[in-house]
């Protein structure tokens, strides 16, 4: 999410942190995901309309156009106040489309959807090139859900059928099965299990709002989840803790891993991270204040675990990171 908790100030500041339209290193972005087509990458990031990069070497960056000109108009219709900034973007690949999931949301509440757009390419000097949205895919409510419908990631289990992960804070990480065309649901958003929290009794009831953050999200800070398939396991990993407060940002990265897709997801010690479980991969340090909301990507046949971070060297600006992961007894270890 990272969004949930920006101040309104580190929000207006995203629409100028990807305005230069020339190559630039060392970029900055919020919640990527990267995605590679032929011999190019693209990142995708929360920002108007979607933020979007180009790169042949995922070092120098070039600025696309927004995939979005205009706000969509089912999420304005939607959301209260929805001027088009929109969160935590996921990008996957299916039988020749690609599809972008992505979350829109009232700041500080659960008043928050996750829409879809596809297109058959990436490259923007395509002419068939176009962004098709599908609106709505689904939608969360105070008072009514537990859980906030925002930071989507799509995975597939061994019979090829679609899940959605998401979720951040309330009741935490939440996992609904998709239809086959990846547009809809499978079942019924009143009955999807939690696979995540930071809670370790999930009758409990929230802990109370900490560091300033709305005290409608509760204290459950766990969100961003995404799935990677390597070998015999499905790893779930999610960011915990805070985002979006530059210096005083505490954002971690924990894993847990299981058989089967849809859970349960253990940590090292073999608890489940529906009840508070978690193994740590990543955390700040005196050179990044916070590391969270990631993907995981493998090129050329290594992995990589794409994230951002909070640069301690310039003013806690969120910065773009890419850092190999290798795996060492079937757990995943950050190799810098």
């Amino acid at each position: 999410m990272k969004k949930l908790f920006f101040s309104w100030v580190m929000i207006l500041s995203l629409h100028s942190w990807c305005s230069a339209q020339d190559l630039k290193t060392n970029i900055s972005v919020h919640d990527p995901v990267m995605m590679k087509q032929d011999s190019l990458y693209y990142i995708f990031c929360t920002g108007n309309g979607i933020a979007m990069w180009s790169s042949a070497d995922r070092v120098h960056w070039k600025q696309e156009k927004p995939v979005f000109d205009t706000p969509p108009k089912w999420a304005v219709d939607t959301i209260p106040g929805f001027k088009g900034h929109i969160w935590a973007p996921d990008i996957s690949y299916y039988k020749g489309t690609y599809y972008l999931f992505y979350s829109v949301s009232a700041f500080g509440k659960n008043t928050s959807a996750i829409g879809v757009a596809t297109n058959t390419t990436l490259h923007t000097n395509n002419a068939a090139y176009k962004w098709v949205d599908h609106g709505r895919v689904i939608q969360s409510y105070p008072g009514k859900t537990n859980w906030n419908a925002i930071d989507p990631n799509i995975a597939t289990d061994k019979s090829g059928t679609p899940y959605m992960v998401f979720g951040s804070f309330w009741d935490g990480i939440k996992l609904v099965k998709l239809k086959k065309d990846r547009l809809s649901l499978a079942e019924d958003p009143a009955k999807i299990p939690t696979i995540a929290s930071r809670k370790k009794n999930a009758n409990a009831a929230n802990p109370p709002a900490v560091d300033g953050n709305p005290a409608d999200a509760g204290g459950n800070a766990i969100e961003a989840p995404f799935i990677y398939k390597k070998d015999k396991y499905y790893y779930l990993f999610t960011s915990i803790d805070y985002c979006c407060k530059g210096p005083k940002s505490t954002y971690k990265m924990i894993v847990g891993r299981a058989k089967k897709l849809q859970g349960p997801y253990l940590d090292k010690t073999g608890t489940p991270m529906q009840s508070g479980g978690g193994t740590l991969v990543l955390e700040g340090d005196k050179d990044w204040y916070g590391v969270g909301h990631n993907a995981v990507a493998n090129f050329e046949g290594a992995d990589y675990l794409v994230f951002h971070a909070y640069d301690a060297a310039d003013r806690g600006i969120p910065k773009l990171r890419m850092e190999k992961l290798n795996w060492a007894d079937g757990w995943p270890v950050v190799t810098k």
